[in-house]
């Protein structure tokens, strides 16, 4: 009789767990900074090869209308996750948003000034009588001074035309403009895909200016709350960030299978190959995605307290802004 009733009993819970639904994965909302271009392959690649799932997390990706917004967005807790320019969540941050940025990918500034390639605009020296598009209080804007100061230019050395972020594309497309600042891998591809036309970028980076950009941010409270999932969407990025590097065209490929409006297939991949060198600095070449360094950070909390309207009291604790706690180690 105990024999039987161990075999039935048994029986029931093969039963059971059989039927029973496997544990529902987390639903997590990644908010992009803008509408999705070649920077943001990783996530769509990510989640088409299923490395998010892997990790129990259902990916929903939505597009942003500007790093500001979408960290508006994550402060208020109607998206879990933001892709932002790190400099911009600072200013939210300093003033008392509840943000934080989980891993910095971009730790490379793009800015840029930009103009057609066959216009021979290739060092500052040449931007000497040109005309410059540029969006008043921009991010780019608030470090051109910077850039000028670096390079010996002056105001009085070209002229200067100021409109929003498709009047500045406008202006050089028309030829009102030689040169916008812009970004390596945005504005660049913008211009291409309206005119067929290479653009060549003079980047802020190569003298001397050395500030992060983009990366995740998530709510303070949200990361206290959640910590296991927090890492799982970090491995996840990180895995997608890695295998996207080593096929950046079927990494393209996938924001068209999410949103065949996404773009063009050329500039996709272009663009995110322009993306690519920005994820390391020689401090960071043999680290995985996403693991910055204090003094990167520090640096770019000093430059945007100096140029980019970021509140003084920011440089009594940069690690504030940051951390790498929840980013997976080498090797896992």
């Amino acid at each position: 009789m105990m024999r039987l009733i161990i075999a039935v009993l048994a029986t029931l819970t093969w039963s059971i767990s059989a039927v029973a639904p496997a544990s529902a994965a987390d639903k997590v909302v990644l908010m992009l900074n803008w509408y999705v271009y070649g920077e943001h392959a990783p996530f769509y690649y990510g989640k088409a090869k299923g490395l998010y799932a892997a990790e129990g997390i259902d990916l929903e990706i939505q597009e942003g209308r500007g790093s500001a917004a979408t960290t508006q967005a994550v402060a208020a807790k109607t998206a879990d996750f933001g892709y932002v320019d790190i400099p911009t969540m600072m200013r939210a941050a300093v003033k008392g948003a509840p943000v934080i940025a989980t891993g910095v990918l971009l730790q490379t500034s793009p800015m840029s000034a930009m103009g057609f390639a066959d216009k021979n605009i290739r060092k500052p020296e040449d931007i000497k009588g040109k005309t410059v598009a540029i969006t008043p209080a921009d991010s780019m804007t608030q470090i051109w001074p910077l850039f000028l100061k670096k390079t010996g230019l002056k105001e009085s050395d070209f002229h200067t035309v100021a409109g929003d972020g498709q009047t500045k594309l406008n202006a050089v497309i028309n030829g009102q403009a030689d040169l916008l600042l812009g970004y390596v891998m945005d504005q660049s591809m913008k211009i291409k895909d309206a005119t067929g036309k290479d653009v060549y970028p003079i980047k802020f980076a190569d003298y001397g200016i050395n500030m992060v950009s983009s990366g995740i941010i998530a709510n303070t409270a949200y990361v206290k709350a959640n910590p296991d999932l927090v890492r799982r969407f970090m491995s996840a990025t990180t895995k997608a960030v890695e295998a996207a590097e080593k096929d950046p065209k079927a990494a393209a490929q996938s924001i068209l299978d999410a949103n065949p409006k996404g773009g063009k297939i050329d500039t996709l991949t272009q663009g995110f190959e322009l993306t690519i060198p920005l994820y390391r600095t020689p401090e960071t070449k043999t680290k995985r995605p996403f693991q910055v360094t204090d003094q990167n950070m520090t640096d770019s909390v000093d430059l945007m307290v100096e140029y980019g309207g970021l509140d003084a009291k920011a440089k009594a604790n940069p690690k504030a802004f940051y951390t790498n706690d929840y980013l997976p180690k080498s090797g896992s």
